[in-house]
């Protein structure tokens, strides 16, 4: 089937994934694509970016209207989630909900292929609703008897990035001290979002079925450097400073007092601290694309003309 011919529906469409695998899609020559998202602004955001396609705003955990479009698809991309916060409810919706309710529609239909978009967290260390909610997600794929692959990513940073590398870079700017909580020397291994988006495609031509990947960055690099780097290229000129972990701990809890969506929480805090080593497989053997050097990855995601400088909002 030709890539026009194929259609493909992308669930959490304008976010970090979705907005960074739909131009890819629409380069690779899939252009018959269908792109769903609850987020009014960032919705907005997608269609003024790709006017050519359709762009459903609907709630997946609520709202009704969407069926049919995701029904018709030969390929679903499964990208919705909730990340942060600190409802657990929301995880719930979001993360499980939401995602049954798709599965439900693809079973009456019978016919799409499903690539679900999970995270490294399901095999971490770490306790917590995001984690609990996206290991239900998983059960929901393996035990819907659909063709699915699932691929489990460490922590991305791309374009549209609003919640982790990119936020961390925006707040550099804005401050004359950037604190790192505890000594910083926890390993990262951040995974640039156009790498999972080319095994995205090529899941998409290829269709593995029943496999879970860990798609982890290649590069293992300590948070603290990690943040020297964020800082050296997009040239910053905040100072670096250590602080106590129960300090900023504390400081999250009082921020998160006055916010109800904080852009960073103690649960995230906790899991950024947490000693996980992830495994790291040939996915560039298996999946057949090039993988992007983290110096590379980290210039385009802050210097490319058209993308980087738009922000998505919470």
């Amino acid at each position: 089937m030709a890539g026009e011919q194929i259609r493909i529906a992308i669930t959490g469409a304008a976010g970090l994934v979705g907005q960074n695998l739909i131009p890819r899609l629409k380069a690779r020559g899939y252009t018959n694509l269908v792109a769903i998202d609850k987020h009014r602004a960032n919705t907005q955001i997608l269609r003024r970016l790709h006017p050519d396609i359709r762009v459903i705003e609907a709630d997946l955990a609520h709202d009704d209207g969407w069926q049919e479009a995701v029904g018709d698809s030969d390929i679903v991309v499964v990208s919705h989630a909730q990340i942060g916060g600190i409802d657990p409810q929301a995880f719930a919706d979001n993360n499980v909900v939401a995602t049954r309710r798709v599965v439900e529609v693809l079973q009456a239909e019978g016919k799409a292929y499903v690539v679900g978009i999970s995270s490294s967290v399901v095999e971490s260390a770490a306790s917590d609703a995001y984690t609990e909610t996206k290991a239900e997600q998983e059960r929901i794929y393996v035990s819907s008897g659909l063709p699915h692959v699932v691929l489990r990513p460490t922590l991305m940073f791309g374009w549209f990035d609003r919640k982790h590398v990119a936020w961390l870079s925006r707040f550099m700017q804005k401050t004359p001290v950037f604190p790192i909580p505890g000594s910083g020397e926890y390993a990262r291994q951040p995974l640039f979002a156009g790498d999972l988006c080319d095994i995205i495609m090529s899941c998409i031509e290829r269709r593995p079925n029943g496999e879970a990947y860990n798609i982890s960055g290649l590069e293992k690099i300590t948070y603290i450097d990690l943040m020297r780097a964020v800082k050296s290229v997009t040239g910053a000129r905040t100072a670096i400073v250590k602080i106590p972990y129960g300090l900023f701990h504390g400081l999250l809890s009082l921020y998160a007092m006055f916010d109800r969506d904080p852009p960073f929480t103690t649960k995230q805090l906790e899991a950024l601290v947490t000693p996980d080593i992830f495994e790291v497989i040939d996915w560039p053997g298996i999946f057949s694309v090039s993988p992007t050097p983290l110096n590379v990855a980290l210039r385009t995601t802050f210097q490319d003309p058209k993308y980087s400088k738009i922000v998505l909002e919470f």
